[in-house]
């Protein structure tokens, strides 16, 4: 079975599955590895939004922006919850009372895009509403945000 190490993490890749083991140590770096994942996902949400996936573009912003904060939380040296609301975890990483309004509601923007992407009847909502334009304002915002937030770790 392949391995791969990457940020802290064995990935075995096996033929029906694949396990992810911790491996701790004080070489660990894992505001990177956050950061990282959310510089991908933004990657990825303009991928979608380029093939017309616009609701798909729009919850991987949100994965970004997510993961951004997440890196910032574990910056002052806490483990990341569990959770997906932005609000929350802006709050959590210190940094929620100093975003500007422009921030705060890309985060309100986002936050139902996580839900809303997993379930029918709010996908097809979404879909009939969100724009071409406004994906790509989505994008570019959470690459704004993103970057922000690296100046706050």
């Amino acid at each position: 079975m392949p391995t791969n190490h990457y940020a802290g993490k064995r990935i075995s890749f096996g033929r029906d599955c694949i396990e992810i083991h911790h491996i701790g140590g004080p070489n660990v770096d894992k505001v990177n590895y956050w950061l990282d994942l959310a510089r991908e996902d933004v990657s990825v949400a303009e991928v979608l939004h380029n093939s017309g996936k616009l609701l798909y573009s729009g919850f991987m912003c949100h994965l970004a922006v997510e993961k951004a904060l997440k890196a910032k939380i574990e910056s002052i040296g806490e483990t990341p919850s569990k959770i997906h609301n932005l609000n929350r975890l802006a709050e959590l990483g210190g940094v929620l009372d100093l975003m500007a309004e422009e921030q705060t509601e890309l985060l309100d923007i986002l936050n139902p895009l996580q839900i809303e992407a997993r379930y029918p009847a709010y996908k097809h909502q979404i879909e009939k509403i969100l724009t071409t334009e406004q994906c790509y304002a989505l994008i570019q915002r959470s690459r704004e945000m993103i970057k922000w937030i690296e100046t706050q770790l």
